[in-house]
């Protein structure tokens, strides 16, 4: 398999040059290959979501390299670096950012409508999306008139608008019940052996990290080890 994430030695500074600077990742190093579902897991405050803030391109390192699917990412301009997150990149957080007042099938269409789809593709691959996750009936429906794994599943569908290579997955069962967590975690699963997706799971979960292909264990800024599922 082809490698499509690749850091090295990444450094992550906050405050930069003042006295209370802050360096909060240490030199991390680590790949992913196309088509791995894979978690990291680390307690809160050991660098995951600023880890998953670089891997998404939301932010740059103070240090070291970043390649997402060959590009280098600290090279790219911030135009580009915004197409980038937009094409290849699904984003699925625990407060799944949904637009309150646009209703389902509207926002699974947004993300195509930044590239460039015309309506009717939109609303097309919008509703099979929105099949995909089992969330047809709910598509007028607005985020308010949603159950909690409801908005999941449509954040889900979000991600995948413009069929990106990766998603991104910050704590995504965290605000939902274990019955509900477990039919999102199912549709993870879906979406990486049928839909050959990269998944990149955060979360401080060690029962969700097992069902994953590969974990890596990060504490205090640092990876402490890194292996199979158990």
């Amino acid at each position: 398999m082809a490698e499509i994430i690749r850091l090295e030695n990444i450094v992550k500074r906050f405050y930069i040059g003042q006295p209370n600077e802050l360096e909060i990742l240490h030199g991390i190093s680590l790949s992913v290959e196309d088509g791995e579902f894979v978690s990291i897991v680390g307690p809160s405050g050991s660098g995951k979501s600023t880890l998953m803030n670089l891997i998404g391109a939301l932010d740059r390192p103070t240090s070291g390299s970043y390649y997402l699917d060959g590009i280098d990412v600290e090279k790219a301009a911030e135009n580009d670096l915004s197409e980038i997150r937009n094409r290849k990149i699904g984003f699925v957080f625990q407060t799944y950012n949904l637009i309150a007042k646009t209703n389902a099938i509207k926002n699974v269409e947004l993300p195509m409508l930044y590239a460039g789809y015309s309506a009717s593709a939109r609303r097309k691959r919008a509703m099979e999306l929105l099949d995909l996750v089992e969330m047809t009936d709910r598509a007028k429906h607005l985020p308010e008139e949603l159950s909690g794994g409801q908005k999941q599943r449509v954040a889900i569908a979000r991600a995948m608008a413009n069929d990106p290579a990766i998603i991104l997955a910050d704590e995504p069962t965290g605000a939902l019940d274990t019955k509900t967590g477990r039919l999102v975690m199912d549709l993870f699963h879906k979406l990486n052996k049928e839909n050959k997706k990269t998944i990149v799971l955060i979360t401080h979960s060690p029962e969700l990290a097992s069902e994953t292909d590969r974990i890596i264990n990060i504490r205090d800024g640092r990876i402490t080890e890194e292996g199979g599922a158990i």
